[in-house]
């Protein structure tokens, strides 16, 4: 089976894909329970066409991946979910968006207590503060919007050059789009 890392940041987890759990899982997950969720919290970044996600849990411990630095998601929408186990500190912070260049970031710290979960804006500046001690698994689902980064890349802010890609791939979709993103009747939703 073949095994690759969570994400560039995280050596310790597992791709959630890779165990075959995207279409019996993941899929139905965003599509059913989220993306209703996240149409009413996020509509100007395509919460309600998140259309493809990545999902990973990590692992977090003493003498391997402790803490996370700051830095965006590949993402539209986030979800962190703390799978639990013991552990002691190692609270998430958040800071300003990934295109607000100010110069002293100013950060609110948010303890992240097992089995209980937070969504987020992907462009916002996070992090994790190291644990003190025990392990922390997370569930991460980065959700990802076609209709939004057909327009910009979020993570180069440029119009994307599409190459073929396996599964979901970076959330891009087989053809650009010009048109900006349909706006949803939210009550159809439910």
């Amino acid at each position: 089976m073949p095994k690759g890392r969570p994400n560039t940041m995280n050596n310790y987890g597992v791709l959630l894909n890779e165990l075959g759990m995207d279409e019996t899982f993941i899929t139905p997950l965003r599509e059913k329970y989220l993306q209703p969720i996240t149409a009413l919290l996020y509509p100007d970044v395509g919460g309600a066409c998140l259309d493809s996600h990545k999902a990973f849990v990590v692992k977090y411990a003493l003498h391997e991946d402790l803490d996370l630095s700051s830095h965006y998601d590949n993402a539209e929408v986030t979800l962190n979910v703390s799978l639990g186990k013991d552990f002691t500190e190692g609270n998430l912070y958040f800071g300003d968006f990934s295109q607000d260049r100010t110069p002293v970031p100013k950060y609110i710290e948010i303890e992240h207590v097992g089995a209980q979960g937070l969504l987020h804006r992907g462009g916002q500046i996070h992090g994790a503060l190291p644990i003190a001690s025990g392990e922390r698994w997370n569930l991460i689902i980065w959700m990802r919007s076609s209709a939004i980064r057909n327009q910009l890349c979020p993570m180069c802010n440029k119009k994307p050059e599409l190459v073929e890609a396996e599964g979901f791939g970076d959330g891009f979709t087989g053809t650009l789009e010009d048109d900006a993103p349909e706006t949803v009747n939210l009550c159809s939703l439910w």
